[in-house]
């Protein structure tokens, strides 16, 4: 399925033609469509319209029912978790009842949270493309950075390779909006173009070998060749943006937390990075993992790491803790959701044009990775209601993944384990 380039809001440069060439040791090579090469005219449109996601994944999940509602449909009562959030609750979908077949392992299902693939746990694991990295494919290129890994990463690679996110919020400030030193930008651009000669050589090498190989292998090489002119369309995309200014935003920089444990204040930065990345139209995909567990959280009434809070059993004082840690969090997930509801693109909101789902791989701290806890906000859906699905043969969470890359733009009916889209998520126009 083909996509228009769409406009990059907050960014402003001069139109570049189609037909521009990116020339180096003698070869022309035609870049492909680029948003700075669409007409102005096009870009500004109703066409244009982008649209946006937001994954945000909870290592140690929450303690459901401080969560999860009991009762399901539109009247349900609000839970202690999500009394910060009232204001906003026709924004949200609380979702229960799914899972992902076969997804196992506690901890380890983190790995198979975007992607649904089997027994994360295993030793002769394989994991598959997480949806992000999907939709990257196809609108990766309209913006400065494909995607955004917050935190560890969840984001995996059409090889399966996890991809790496940095927990530094004050990095990704930097990479995103200030702008290096000439020298710096040369540095980058010299090692960019070796990047592609690099590639220029392994692809005639491969080319090659192809010649010489079993079908079986030219199977795999050909997926090689995919791998590889993906990485070449990257690189060109990089080139191009090294070239031009990045946005300007109203906002200081970022100094680095130097205590570990200021584990909501860094939260705190990531969620303000977040919405400035989606306000200049920086990046349309990313992910965010919440963990921090060895660390005691700088919060009073807390004495316990939060890893240990999560493993509770029952205890009244760490659940105590453990809420005053987790309610933090959803407070501050509630600031968010308001931060892109009150910030205008056009007719629209940023809440309206992106997609936020919050949730964990596992139901809670006690490794179980059934009937887990999500909640999707914003989006164009209609909100305000609790989707309870049956809590012993689970919906497929992929139902729920169709959705959302069917919002995107994604011309996809299937993904991973799913039987179609989830239930009862309609969109409200």
């Amino acid at each position: 399925m083909s996509h228009s380039p769409k406009s990059t809001f907050g960014i402003h440069a001069p139109r570049l033609s189609r037909r521009t060439m990116l020339r180096g040791t003698g070869v022309a090579i035609a870049l492909p469509a680029l948003e700075c090469m669409v007409p102005r005219s096009f870009a500004q449109s109703n066409q244009a319209v982008p649209r946006r996601m937001v994954a945000i994944n909870f290592e140690l999940s929450f303690h459901p029912p401080n969560l999860m509602p009991e009762k399901a449909g539109r009247d349900y009562e609000i839970t202690p978790y999500l009394q910060p959030l009232e204001d906003v609750r026709n924004d949200f979908t609380v979702i229960s009842g799914t899972s992902h077949p076969e997804v196992d392992g506690g901890h380890a299902a983190s790995a198979s949270w975007l992607t649904g693939a089997a027994h994360p746990g295993a030793a002769n694991f394989r994991n598959s493309i997480s949806i992000d990295q999907l939709a990257a494919q196809q609108i990766g290129l309209q913006t400065r950075f494909a995607s955004r890994q917050m935190g560890s990463g969840i984001a995996i690679s059409p090889n399966g390779v996890k991809l790496p996110g940095s927990p530094y919020p004050v990095q990704h400030f930097n990479e995103m909006f200030l702008e290096g030193r000439p020298d710096q930008k040369a540095k980058r651009l010299d090692r960019l173009r070796e990047g592609q000669s690099v590639l220029d050589t392994v692809l005639e090498a491969s080319r090659r070998m192809q010649q010489r190989v079993s079908k079986q292998d030219q199977q795999k090489l050909d997926e090689y060749f995919t791998s590889v002119r993906d990485a070449e369309k990257n690189l060109q995309k990089s080139e191009q943006w090294q070239n031009r200014p990045k946005p300007t935003v109203d906002a200081k920089p970022l100094t680095r937390l130097q205590n570990r444990a200021m584990i909501i204040q860094k939260a705190k930065q990531f969620y303000d990075v977040m919405h400035l990345a989606l306000q200049t139209d920086s990046t349309r995909l990313m992910t965010y993992v919440v963990g921090d567990s060895s660390q005691v959280p700088v919060l009073p009434g807390v004495s316990q790491n939060y890893h240990d809070l999560s493993h509770h059993g029952k205890d009244p004082e760490k659940l105590k803790q453990l809420a005053i840690v987790e309610g933090e969090h959803l407070k501050l997930y509630g600031d968010f959701l308001r931060k892109l509801k009150t910030t205008s693109e056009g007719e629209a909101t940023l809440l309206d044009r992106t997609m936020v789902m919050l949730g964990s791989h596992m139901h809670s701290g006690g490794h179980d990775n059934r009937n887990l806890p999500i909640l999707l906000a914003g989006g164009g859906f209609k909100h305000g209601q609790h989707l309870a699905f049956d809590q012993t043969d689970n919906t497929p969470l992929a139902n729920l993944h169709v959705s959302m890359l069917q919002r995107l733009g994604l011309d996809v009916d299937r993904f991973a384990t799913s039987t179609g889209t989830l239930n009862g998520l309609e969109l409200s126009s």
